[in-house]
């Protein structure tokens, strides 16, 4: 079955729906969405996406998407589609980079910053931290352990992970709902669905229609795809294959494996048929080493080393 619609996780398809100027209405309407009320985003200006470092040697941070709202709160919304180890980890370092570029030179700042959220929608369970956490969204703040109380309201990390949000059409009640269920099943669509009638959801449909493409975005979209399709095989070989010192029993554990046997024994003895091969691929058919690095998890440093090697 040809496929009608696109699918958001792949890089392309979810920065076609959320980090484009011209669609950051359906960006507006899921922050909203996912704010339960909380938020008024009115409108968003997109920022640079690429951050660098404070020196030229220092590691830099590709966004999804990176943005802005009316009120200055700045939002980081990550799309990932394959365990990392670190990622949670990673997640604390991009927060720094919009606090860090409030700092005013000189003058008389006072240190008051603007809220920072950091979204990451998760295409696995995350079981880092959030083991016997039940729901699909977590919410993550600094608090005082004693009375749970929030101590810094304005550094907000939420995690949402997709295969577990497991509603039927007829179950969706909120916006946030709908969202959810567009972000998981987009792509095995052949009609949009009658729950989903918000002006909103029109927009997102036309938009999300694969025949509706000129040529040269179908070239990106279907690029896109392969990569993708690339991760997915990876998983499901990773899940299958026994390491020398045990048997990877999830992407998670056997790419984590995998990663830091390459790192303890050099490249060449690291490498498995799981995520290098994927990267192996993506830069076969000439995609840049920094977007290797941000759809893999690898770090650029060791995409490198696999481009060159």
């Amino acid at each position: 079955m040809i496929d009608k619609y696109i699918n958001p996780h792949t890089d392309f398809g979810f920065k076609r729906l959320f980090g484009s100027e011209f669609n950051k209405e359906l960006l507006i309407s899921f922050l909203n969405a996912m704010f339960h009320g909380e938020q008024n985003v009115q409108d968003v200006t997109y920022l640079n996406s690429e951050q660098l470092g404070d020196r030229a040697d220092a590691r830099r941070a590709i966004f999804d998407v990176y943005c802005e709202n009316d009120k200055g709160e700045k939002f980081i919304v990550e799309m990932q589609n394959v365990y990392q180890e670190f990622f949670k980890y990673r997640t604390i370092y991009y927060s720094t980079f919009p606090i860090r570029e409030q700092a005013q030179r000189g003058g008389e700042w006072d240190f008051r910053l603007n809220p920072v959220y950091t979204i990451g929608l998760l295409n696995f369970n995350f079981a880092d931290g959030l083991e016997n956490a039940k729901r699909w969204h977590h919410e993550v703040k600094l608090m005082e352990v004693e009375t749970h109380e929030v101590f810094y309201d304005k550094l907000t990390y939420i995690y949402v992970e997709i295969p577990k949000f497991d509603k039927m059409e007829s179950e969706l009640v909120t916006m946030y709902d709908k969202w959810m269920y567009v972000l998981k099943n987009l792509s095995r669509l052949m009609q949009r669905p009658a729950a989903l009638q918000e002006r909103v959801f029109t927009r997102l449909f036309e938009q999300a229609e694969i025949a509706k493409f000129n040529n040269e975005e179908l070239k990106l979209y279907e690029d896109s795809m392969n990569a993708y399709r690339d991760i997915v095989n990876a998983i499901r070989t990773a899940e299958k294959t026994k390491y020398a010192e045990g048997e990877a029993d999830s992407m998670a554990k056997g790419l984590a494996e995998g990663l830091e046997k390459g790192r303890a024994e050099g490249l060449e003895k690291g490498r498995t048929e799981g995520i290098t091969k994927v990267a192996i691929n993506m830069l076969g058919k000439g995609m840049p080493a920094e977007l290797v690095a941000e759809m893999t998890g690898l770090p650029i440093d060791e995409v490198q080393r696999i481009q060159n090697f």
